[in-house]
């Protein structure tokens, strides 16, 4: 019996996963105590975009523990506060023509959740919000209401209410628009449906089972929500801060959100730290209404502000995220081509990937396969069905192939037990023949 079984509350679940003991990380690397390495996919569910121990983010953080700059501040106003906010302000908010006012709220996704649904509640008098199914916003109760997952929701112990749930872009089926379903229900007064504060979405629903909206839903979903004058809050605190090709995951489809949550990449060093960006004119708290012990990190402040000065200041980062994107959803596509049997699809944009299997347990050996082979991977999705690429973004070209390589032969190991597949070697000369040549980021 190790000191964890011992100890350790049975909550745990991503080291029921990964039974090792991990001692040391870089880049997109991980070591356990016995010093075997292994790729990291899972990259801090999404807190490591710019990858473990970023050195230019390391050397800002010792010299300001160094200076004995502030640790813990609550609100108070502190340099490393007004720095971050104004690098955010000239980096990011100006560049997009965004106007926002950001608040700084305990140091979790779910936290920046409750403020915003909270905030939306307040502003316009009304209770109901509108979530998506396979939605996942946190699992404190008032997230945990606007979240599908039937797993999370049933531990929460009480009823969760607030919130109609809506079908997301695609789950009816191609070519069903479920905005126009939406707006339907808002505009009928006997839909049972209460008129709403907000409509909360993920652009890519990352605990769902990597959904991507398209930009024409999102577009529609705005309208929607203009014509009767309800918020619209995007999440995006596993979407944003890269992972979908631009900073913000709503860029391409062009809409502007009323608040935007934002958290586990944004601190860059895998610090806790959450924002909620807010339209100016909203920003009607009273002094405390939201409040935490741990709102706003100044360690944090510091490896965001380094973080948005170094992949930020043009748009080389974002193109070489794109660039990256492609070639996954390339091998991905390969991958369900040569071993799916006509069942795999693939799924998501830019880096936020994933390979939909169908069966919750087919991929979840998929993923014991490759772990056993050096590359740390997770599942998602209503019953854990699709494979989900969540490397960091900061990946080098050969490790990002070696990666897809280990999955590909895992993926082509668990699948020949059931059927007849091509040797490996056939398959991966035909990646070759297919693979766009990989060149690195400028420097």
């Amino acid at each position: 019996m190790t000191i964890f079984d011992e100890f350790e509350s049975a909550v745990q679940s991503y080291a029921r996963s990964f039974p090792c003991i991990f001692n040391r990380a870089k880049n997109e690397l991980l070591y356990d105590e016995a010093g075997n390495e292994y790729l990291d996919f899972l990259a801090g569910a999404g807190t490591l975009n710019y990858g473990h121990n970023n050195d230019l983010f390391k050397a800002r953080l010792v010299e300001y523990i160094m200076a004995d700059g502030i640790t813990h501040g609550l609100d108070l106003h502190t340099k490393a506060k007004g720095e971050f906010l104004e690098a955010f302000n000239e980096r990011i908010l100006k560049p997009r023509n965004l106007d926002y006012v950001m608040q700084f709220t305990g140091p979790t996704g779910t936290n920046a959740v409750e403020a915003a649904l909270k905030l939306a509640r307040n502003v316009t008098g009304r209770e109901n919000v509108i979530s998506f199914t396979n939605g996942f916003h946190g699992v404190s109760l008032g997230a945990l209401a606007t979240t599908g997952n039937s797993h999370h929701r049933g531990a929460a112990g009480v009823s969760l209410g607030g919130s109609s749930r809506m079908p997301y872009d695609g789950y009816l089926g191609d070519g069903v628009d479920t905005t126009a379903y939406l707006d339907k229900v808002l505009g009928d007064s006997s839909s049972g449906i209460d008129l709403p504060a907000a409509v909360i979405v993920e652009t890519v629903q990352g605990e769902g089972g990597i959904n991507a909206a398209s930009a024409e839903w999102l577009q529609q979903l705005e309208s929607v929500c203009r014509k009767y004058d309800v918020l619209l809050i995007v999440d995006d605190v596993q979407a944003g801060c890269g992972r979908t090709g631009t900073f913000f995951s709503f860029e391409e489809s062009g809409i502007k959100p009323d608040i935007v949550t934002m958290s586990k990449s944004l601190g860059g060093y895998g610090l806790p730290f959450a924002m909620v960006m807010i339209r100016p004119d909203l920003d009607q708290w009273k002094p405390g209404e939201h409040n935490g012990t741990f709102r706003g990190n100044n360690f944090a402040f510091v490896t965001a502000k380094a973080a948005l000065d170094e992949y930020w200041a043009d748009d080389r980062f974002a193109k070489d995220i794109q660039r990256k994107g492609e070639y996954v959803e390339k091998r991905l596509a390969q991958m369900a081509a040569a071993y799916g049997d006509g069942n795999f699809s693939t799924r998501g944009r830019g880096m936020f990937r994933g390979l939909n299997c169908v069966d919750g347990d087919l991929a979840s050996k998929i993923t014991r396969k490759a772990f056993a082979n050096g590359l740390m991977i997770e599942t998602s999705g209503a019953d854990d069905q699709v494979v989900k690429i969540l490397c960091p973004l900061i990946i080098t070209d050969a490790n990002l192939k070696k990666g897809l390589d280990i999955l590909a032969a895992a993926i082509r190991d668990i699948c020949a037990k059931e059927s007849e597949m091509p040797e490996e070697s056939d398959y991966f000369d035909n990646v070759q023949l297919v693979e766009p040549e990989l060149t690195a980021l400028a420097s």
